[in-house]
């Protein structure tokens, strides 16, 4: 990854939780709520899913870049969803979350060097060993993937 490409991708990431955050301002519960189908998830459980991956993203990262051999913890997001009250949660409050944590994440890459990027962990799904540039690539797509899903979901709640 260039240094130019790297910025792009920084930049991206940095434009998400603005994008997500105007897309639900505002929105009833009955919009948040709304699932195509039982398997599917709605806004506000995407909207958790985003500030929980936050999470992750930031801890992963840092494994990548701090410890000796890091493997990274395998999760199962429909589990996290089902289990850690996704439901229950404040739509503003995890708009918030995801915005501060993804802050906090770029202030820590924006002071990397190249050779950082190279820096690995294994991740038990890939059955390889992933480097915080990869990481970065997904980060920056991760937002813009969601707020295609959220536009669906609020076209779709407004026929029913």
């Amino acid at each position: 990854m260039t240094e130019a490409e790297f910025k792009k991708h920084l930049d991206a990431a940095e434009k998400s939780p603005k994008q997500i955050a105007a897309a639900v301002s505002g929105l009833p519960d009955k919009t948040l709520r709304y699932k195509p189908s039982p398997d599917k998830w709605c806004i506000l459980e995407i909207l958790a899913h985003l500030a929980d991956m936050e999470y992750l993203y930031a801890y992963r990262m840092r494994q990548m870049l701090a410890d000796k051999d890091p493997v990274i913890a395998v999760i199962d997001q429909d589990a996290w969803a089902k289990h850690l009250g996704y439901l229950e949660s404040s739509p503003a409050e995890l708009v918030a979350l995801y915005g501060l944590n993804r802050h906090a994440t770029l202030q820590l890459l924006r002071r990397l060097k190249a050779a950082d990027l190279k820096k690995s962990a294994f991740h038990p799904e890939h059955k390889r060993a992933v480097t915080l540039e990869e990481y970065v690539g997904m980060m920056s797509g991760h937002g813009p993937n969601h707020l295609e899903q959220i536009e669906r979901l609020k076209k779709d709640a407004s026929k029913h």
